[in-house]
């Protein structure tokens, strides 16, 4: 059940959907700012002083993909960069048609592109980081990181690229779809710290029908994360979802410090929350977080990858790096769990 739980992501093998609402809402601008973390605010290795310089890009992209109408489905490319020499990227720009759910951006180890989109399972090489890692989600239809002055996410030479695209169409005809990611690099002398990528949230979730429904975790997280700077955080459910809120606590019982509380918030195109200076979680602590939810439909709806299932998740973009996490915390088993995979000897139950 617990390999279930943290294989799972946001997408899913081809499946019929019904009622389902599109991923083309009105949007809005990335939040600026928020308060800071209990345990101290630090600003950039450079004290956030002045933008960061931007030098070469590189892109690669998925599609056009023609989609029947009905269909949601989950599907891959590999491509190399072409970036002749290792690059330090400063800035992260991903387009995706208003039909797609959400795209994930992952630098990949495999050494054979696959140009070609393919079914794929989704987040699956979160968990295993001999195979790559996740770089960014993207849920809006343009989308942009810029990292701090100094930070960079790292990528080698000729680095081979997977997009990830969860798309579904809810319209009477025929479309396509297509989605790109832009790297913008940093000169070498300007790079001071690598950037990392973090997946959190519950599985915990059963939305009677005709009901509103919230679900609150706390998610503890290992040492081996206590002191890492986080400068962006965002907030993630499906379609009945109506906010997410997330404070930094040292426990279930404090009731934490805001770092996400995003006025008129929408499922379809969630705010990113930039901090700057960037949060830290308190020392032993972690985050406490709650969904919202309003089921407007006559079943209970429960867990899942698709958009007529539900999730409570957020992403965050932090450093120094320690590698790529998905951690989740779950009351399913007595005494509740927390893992952060990989890492946690939990992990070792799950089949790569």
């Amino acid at each position: 059940m617990l390999g279930a739980i943290l294989v799972v992501g946001c997408g899913g093998s081809e499946s019929s959907v019904s009622g389902a609402a599109g991923a083309d809402g009105s949007g809005g601008a990335t939040s600026v700012g928020g308060a800071a973390g209990s345990a101290g605010q630090a600003g950039g290795p450079t004290g956030g002083a002045g933008a960061p310089t931007f030098l070469d890009e590189f892109s690669v992209e998925i599609g056009p993909i023609s989609v029947q109408p009905g269909v949601e489905r989950t599907q891959c490319v590999v491509k190399r960069l072409g970036n002749p020499t290792p690059i330090n990227v400063g800035r992260v720009s991903n387009v995706i048609s208003s039909s797609s759910h959400h795209m994930i951006v992952y630098k990949s180890s495999d050494t054979t592109e696959r140009p070609q989109p393919f079914s794929c399972t989704p987040f699956l090489d979160t968990l295993n980081p001999a195979n790559g890692a996740p770089l960014l989600i993207s849920q809006r239809k343009d989308d942009e990181l810029v990292l701090p002055r100094g930070v960079a996410f790292q990528l080698d030479a000729d680095q081979m690229i997977r997009l990830e695209l969860h798309y579904i169409n809810t319209q009477p005809d025929p479309l396509d779809v297509v989605a790109s990611s832009t790297f913008s690099t940093i000169p070498d002398e300007q790079f001071e710290q690598a950037a990392d990528f973090m997946f959190l949230g519950t599985p915990d979730i059963s939305i009677p029908p005709r009901s509103e429904w919230s679900v609150t975790s706390h998610l503890a997280l290992p040492p081996e994360l206590e002191g890492v700077e986080y400068f962006a955080i965002t907030g993630h459910t499906h379609q009945l979802g109506t906010s997410v809120s997330i404070a930094t606590a040292t426990d279930a019982g404090d009731p934490g410090t805001a770092v996400y509380d995003v006025p008129g918030w929408l499922w379809d195109e969630p705010d990113t929350v930039i901090h700057d200076p960037p949060f830290r979680v308190p020392s032993g602590g972690g985050f406490n977080f709650t969904c919202n939810y309003n089921n407007t439909t006559n079943r209970n709806v429960q867990f899942g990858e698709s958009v007529d299932a539900e999730m409570c998740f957020f992403w965050a973009y932090y450093y120094p790096s320690q590698g790529s996490k998905l951690c989740v915390h779950t009351d399913m088993f007595l005494g509740g769990i927390d893992a952060c995979c990989p890492g946690s000897p939990i992990c070792d139950l799950i089949a790569f």
